[in-house]
């Protein structure tokens, strides 16, 4: 018989999504921030920071693939990829697995996250075990302004910009990240959706196209993450995610990125083309 116990998230003021929960695993105040795990019905165990879905094991091959390897199969050699943020260690996962990468260091400022992640998650948590991978437990703001010209592709993996993260949507953040990067690097930024947080994906854009020479767009479909429709932006200082071609791209057995989603990804709806001609801003 299944339980009648909930846990919800607070999506905005007017949206609530909720979910039937089997089990709470583990909950705890960390220095940083509130953090559970609670196996659910529908998507298994999920990862909550300050009540916010994180991850889950039933979708969360789509935001890892997807935040990670349309800049991965872009620039051409993409031997050195620093992560910001993704404790879960979903990122550092695809990102091991590419044939040209050679080192991944991942900055993450809640080890619990982590650690939490290598209990609860082992199945996304695999990356750590990469000898490629390097992770620091640190503030990643602090890491950027302190290693420049260094990286090909740096991945800002971060939650919603509220607590710890909001800085990492900051002009002057980007700016610290153009710097961290060699001259033909590239990062990219999850960016929200556009039906519910439609003004932080304006926001990015702006401050971006203030930076890098190249700003662009793309979407994937995730359940559990807010309205499902998500975004992730590219900052390029010379590479163009629409000019891959499709034959270069290697398998890296991929369950929902493919050559035809990398390219079919950047072609954005009308409504969502609009947000990227308005010139609103934000304060971060």
């Amino acid at each position: 018989m299944k339980t009648d116990l909930w846990v919800t998230e607070k999506q905005t003021d007017d949206v609530k999504i909720s979910f039937r929960v089997k089990e709470f695993l583990h909950e705890e105040k960390t220095d940083f921030q509130h953090l559970a795990v609670v196996d659910t019905y529908a998507y298994g165990p999920m990862l909550f920071l300050d009540n916010c879905v994180m991850t889950n094991i039933k979708d969360e091959f789509v935001y890892h693939e997807m935040i990670s390897l349309v800049a991965l199969n872009t620039h051409p050699n993409p031997q050195n990829v620093l992560v910001i943020g993704g404790g879960d260690g979903g990122v550092l996962r695809e990102i091991s697995k590419h044939p040209k990468v050679e080192k991944a260091t991942l900055v993450e400022i809640d080890g619990q996250v982590i650690e939490n992640s290598k209990k609860y998650f082992p199945e996304i948590a695999e990356g750590f075990k990469s000898p490629k991978v390097k992770v620091i437990v640190d503030d990643g703001i602090k890491y950027i302004k302190e290693n420049k010209n260094t990286f090909d592709i740096i991945i800002i993996d971060s939650t919603d910009p509220i607590g710890p993260a909001a800085g990492l949507f900051s002009a002057e953040f980007y700016k610290n990240v153009y710097a961290a990067l060699k001259e033909d690097g590239m990062m990219v930024a999850q960016t929200e959706s556009p039906f519910l947080e439609p003004e932080i994906i304006t926001h990015v854009n702006n401050t971006l196209q203030g930076i890098f020479p190249l700003v662009k767009l793309y979407h994937a479909y995730i359940p559990t993450y807010p309205s499902g429709m998500w975004t992730f932006t590219i900052g390029s200082k010379k590479y163009n995610p629409e000019q891959v071609d499709p034959a270069g791209i290697p398998d890296t057995n991929t369950r929902y990125y493919n050559p035809e989603i990398h390219l079919a990804s950047l072609v954005l709806p009308n409504f969502v083309k609009q947000l990227l001609t308005s010139k609103e801003t934000m304060n971060f």
